[in-house]
């Protein structure tokens, strides 16, 4: 069996009928990454796509639980860690989760901001020397750059999201596994739409 297709979708501005957009009507792949760590339009996605799809917070969250016994999250800027913490708590690993920490580097700033890498290190440093962490999860798709130096440079597990979605929607696809199609990831039934949303009509 060759390489899984992929597709990742990660654009800030991207709204969620954007991504579903993208999802079916675009070239079919294998399975999907949600490339942004909030998730967005996670379920809407699994209902509609043809291959699993698998977000980076998800992702990244749980391979950080087969790693170590706990772990932080360092994001980008505070204004996000409540939903870092929510998704902690929707995928069941809020008892590892240690703490969200904030560099306050925005995305976009992420390569561009000289002193981003040292503000993500000591924010990485605080998590261990205070949180108590046994492993790092990046909480933002732009600091994937950063991963493999950090990871020599601190000594423990630093988990990039996007590597880790990949990683797994492959593994699904290898074992031949996809979205449930009964329950709440059945696909929707044939409707119309109108308005903003009239392109999702399924056909019947």
């Amino acid at each position: 069996m060759g390489p899984a297709s992929i597709e990742s979708h990660y654009d800030e501005a991207l709204s969620v009928p954007g991504l579903l957009a993208e999802i079916t009507g675009g070239e079919a792949a294998d399975g999907y990454v949600i490339a942004c760590f909030g998730d967005p339009g996670l379920d809407a996605a699994r209902e509609v796509a043809a291959g699993p799809v698998v977000g980076i917070a998800e992702a990244a969250m749980r391979t950080a639980t087969y790693l170590g016994r706990s772990f932080s999250v360092v994001t980008t800027l505070a204004r996000t860690a409540g939903r870092a913490w929510e998704l902690a708590d929707r995928y069941g690993v809020r008892g590892y989760c240690r703490n969200v920490r904030a560099c306050e580097v925005p995305v976009l700033e992420l390569e561009t901001d000289d002193g981003a890498r040292g503000k993500i290190v000591q924010e990485c440093r605080a998590a261990l020397e205070v949180d108590g962490a046994e492993a790092i999860v990046l909480g933002c798709a732009g600091m994937a750059g950063f991963c493999a130096d950090l990871t020599a440079e601190l000594g423990v597990p630093v988990i990039d999201g996007v590597a880790a979605a990949a990683a797994t929607v492959e593994a699904l696809v290898r074992l031949g596994l996809g979205t449930s199609r009964i329950g709440e990831y059945a696909r929707p039934p044939a409707k119309a739409y109108s308005g903003a949303l009239e392109n999702f009509g399924l056909a019947r």
